[in-house]
């Protein structure tokens, strides 16, 4: 068995095994890491070797702790990455290279019609029908999207998102509200294989899952990193918020995931904390005390164009994974039209938490 992992912010590492009566049996850790004394290698395979296989990476982890030679120094590389590693091992987990990725960029939506395309593509990338896709959005209006459990009344002010004509929308994500414009907002979705994540906690998939996005946000000079569970901040402020939803394919076969992000490009802060409530329990984990503080556009920090900063992350993800052209197809605007005047354009939706 072969399994990989990126150890977000870190390097790659690579194990093969086999499994014999319940047992890890011949385990070999490799990788680009860096790792002091040499010895700590063949403890780190010495550790793994006997595991029952049913161990959970924590347990792995606190395994290979345990081994470690006096004064080990790893750089690029964890104890729980390696258990991750092993773990994708075991679960046949596949790799972002082993699929051939579709770009879909297209003209300005409604922001209903964004939920159901979500939802649709992300149903058809389960049932095999379309390959794993990268779609980045464009906004025809202003909204709010508020996370699949959240409450209307106490995350929208109603009046203001009237006065500054601003739709509401629920996705089929968990998470919090986000607050859009067109020109100051870059979102996309990931629409993945289940395979792709298999072996990964929920928290470890999102950090998997925007790993691809920090290296292209390096290439334009921002350092940034992965803050649990769901955010990419950066020294000076959040700058995106990422969600998922986790579907099941027709007769309950392999599944898939979306993962979404939105990121600040530029923001009216004003506007936002006018429609927005955002209350000082949200904020007190948060380390600030102003919601105007917390995040720190794209615009600032990159001196870039929209249209560029979009144009550098595509092309980064295509020199990683490689990544060609495409579009929704007739039939799945056809469903996501359907969706969005059965489920996502109607109050019920919308108000299922009031």
């Amino acid at each position: 068995m072969h399994g990989e992992y990126k150890v977000p912010g870190g390097k790659l590492v690579v194990v093969d095994l086999d499994v014999e009566d319940g047992a890890l049996r011949g385990t070999r850790v490799a990788g680009d890491f860096f790792l002091e004394p040499d010895e700590a290698l063949e403890a780190i395979n010495g550790a793994l070797d006997g595991a029952p296989a049913d161990t959970d990476a924590a347990g792995l982890a606190a395994r290979i702790d345990a081994a470690l030679p006096a004064g080990t120094v790893m750089y690029g590389l964890t104890s729980e990455g390696v258990g991750v590693a092993v773990r994708r091992a075991l679960a046949h987990a596949t790799d972002w290279t082993d699929y051939d990725w579709q770009l879909v960029h297209e003209g300005p939506q409604p922001p209903a019609l964004h939920m159901a395309l979500d939802e649709v593509l992300t149903q058809e990338v389960a049932a095999g029908r379309r390959p794993p896709t990268l779609r980045v959005w464009e906004w025809a209006s202003p909204s709010v999207i508020i996370g699949s459990f959240q409450s209307l009344a106490n995350e929208v002010d109603a009046e203001g998102a009237a006065r500054h004509g601003i739709d509401v929308v629920r996705r089929i994500s968990g998470g919090g509200a986000m607050f859009v414009e067109p020109g100051n907002t870059i979102t996309y979705s990931l629409s993945v294989p289940d395979a792709l994540v298999q072996g990964l906690s929920f928290q470890d998939s999102y950090a998997y899952l925007d790993d691809w996005v920090l290296g292209a946000l390096a290439d334009m000079g921002i350092k940034a990193w992965y803050q649990p569970l769901n955010d990419i901040a950066t020294e000076a402020g959040k700058i995106a918020g990422a969600a998922q939803k986790r579907t099941v394919a027709p007769g309950g076969g392999p599944g898939a995931v979306l993962h979404h992000v939105t990121m600040s490009y530029d923001i009216d802060a004003d506007k936002m904390l006018d429609v927005l409530r955002i209350g000082k329990e949200k904020l007190s984990d948060k380390g600030t005390r102003s919601a105007k503080k917390r995040v720190d556009p794209l615009r600032r920090q990159t001196g870039l164009p929209r249209e560029a900063v979009i144009d550098r992350m595509i092309d980064s993800f295509r020199s990683r994974y490689g990544l060609t052209e495409g579009k929704v197809t007739e039939e799945e605007s056809a469903r996501a039209q359907e969706l969005v005047r059965t489920k996502f354009g109607t109050s019920e939706w919308t108000a299922r938490v009031p």
